[in-house]
Formats: structure tokens, sequence, C-alpha cells
């Protein structure tokens, strides 16, 4: 996937380019959202049928893992691929956005 975008210097140069991610783990991530979306699917069905609170809470402790496991795949994947390619580009708009998605994660 190519990405344009622009940076702006600070003597008011715009400078536009586009970057070729070649994300390797899309597939795999793809089908670990489709696991968890089929297991949220499921844990719904539990509450409208009155299971055992405690089983549900087990099974969404289960999705709670699996969420967390696909959000470390996407970021090594980017840092791979997108984080690499802007350090050699010395984009510095990438990382940045990086830091900020860090950030919220660990609030």
């Amino acid at each position: 996937m190519k990405k344009e975008h622009e940076h702006t210097l600070t003597d008011g140069t715009v400078i536009k380019h586009s970057h070729a991610h070649s994300h390797t783990q899309t597939k795999a991530v793809l089908n670990r959202m489709a696991r968890i979306i089929g297991h949220m699917q499921a844990v719904k069905r539990m509450v409208e049928e009155g299971r055992d609170c405690s089983e549900v809470l087990l099974q969404l402790s289960a999705v709670d893992a699996a969420i967390r496991s696909v959000s470390r795949v996407i970021l090594l994947d980017h840092m791979e691929t997108c984080i690499v390619e802007a350090v050699k580009s010395d984009d510095d708009e990438v990382i940045e956005k990086l830091n900020q998605a860090i950030s919220q994660i660990f609030k």
C-alpha cells in the first residue's frame, strides 16, 4: 500500500512523497480479528441466554487476551515496515503517530 503525504520544512518548503508499505502480517491480523469477532458474538449469545456471569467473564478475559495479542502483531509489523521506512526517510510524523498510539495504549 502506498500512502502519499507531505511534510513542511521549517523554511516553508513542502515536500510530498509516498512510502510503499508492505505489511507481512495483514492476513494473520485479519484471521485473528475474524476469530475475535466470532468469539465476541458467542459471548453476546451467552449473555442473551443468561449464562453464569463467571463463564461470561472468563470468555471476556480470553477476548481481551486475543485483542492484546493481535495488537502486538500489528505493532511489530508496523515497526518492521512503516517505522523502518520512516527512519530511513527522516519521517518524524510517522514516528510521532506511533508515540501517540503507544501513549494512548498505556494510559
